[in-house]
């Protein structure tokens, strides 16, 4: 093993290999939607932000990838920019209204308000999909602040770059509600409440981030030389 070599570096080539080879072992084929690029739109990520303030959304315990992404629009195509944009308006389409009956992205709109989700456990559980990540960018959102997370989601949002997914290490989906403005440093590793004022802590994102940052794994792959740029 190449000591010059980093373990994010090494994660990414495995998880690039993979996805070159078409092999998601830990998912049904049925549900296998393979990246094929990581595409700079106008709603991603700005590169090297590291500080997101606005309302935030919150969700409970168990939200899995059919509530954030319902299954019937899976055939729009991330890479199409007209359905990119389309995924963003059915972002947490599947949470049940007699639960949630604000919707995440208001009937109509493509966008949501809250570029902050708050969720509790296992955040992106169930089957394995990538428009879950992307679609939640599509419509805005830029950080989810989970206790956990479904580890293929995980991967799946550092994969596409669309958000980050970073782990909050109190029950915050019992602190705040819907529409209270707060703001994630992720230098800093904090969320901090503006109606309060309180401070919270997240774990570091550590060697992730900078796949992120890069605006996903294959603009990380070309940025450090494991794959070529385009037109080269």
């Amino acid at each position: 093993m190449n000591p010059n070599v980093s373990p994010c570096d090494r994660s990414v080539k495995r998880s690039f290999a993979r996805k070159v080879e078409g092999r998601v072992p830990e998912c049904p084929a049925a549900d296998v939607h393979n990246l094929v690029e990581n595409r700079r739109s106008s709603r991603q990520i700005d590169l090297m932000q590291s500080v997101f303030t606005g309302p935030v959304y919150v969700v409970r315990d168990n939200i899995d990838t059919d509530q954030i992404i319902p299954a019937q629009y899976l055939n729009l195509v991330p890479t199409i920019p007209e359905e990119y944009e389309k995924l963003g308006a059915y972002a947490l389409a599947g949470l049940p209204e007699s639960l949630y009956p604000a919707r995440f992205v208001k009937e109509g709109a493509l966008d949501a308000e809250y570029p902050i989700v708050i969720a509790g456990r296992n955040f992106g559980c169930g089957s394995s999909r990538e428009h879950a990540p992307i679609a939640l960018g599509s419509a805005g959102c830029r950080v989810v602040l989970a206790e956990s997370f479904a580890r293929i989601f995980f991967r799946n949002s550092v994969a596409t770059g669309e958000l980050y997914p970073c782990e909050i290490t109190e029950r915050l989906c019992e602190v705040l509600k819907n529409g209270d403005v707060a703001t994630v440093d992720l230098d800093a590793e904090t969320v901090t409440v503006k109606s309060t004022g309180k401070v919270y802590k997240f774990k570091p994102l550590g060697d992730v981030r900078t796949v992120v940052d890069a605006g996903g794994l294959f603009n990380y792959a070309r940025k450090t030389g494991m794959i070529a740029n385009m037109g080269t």
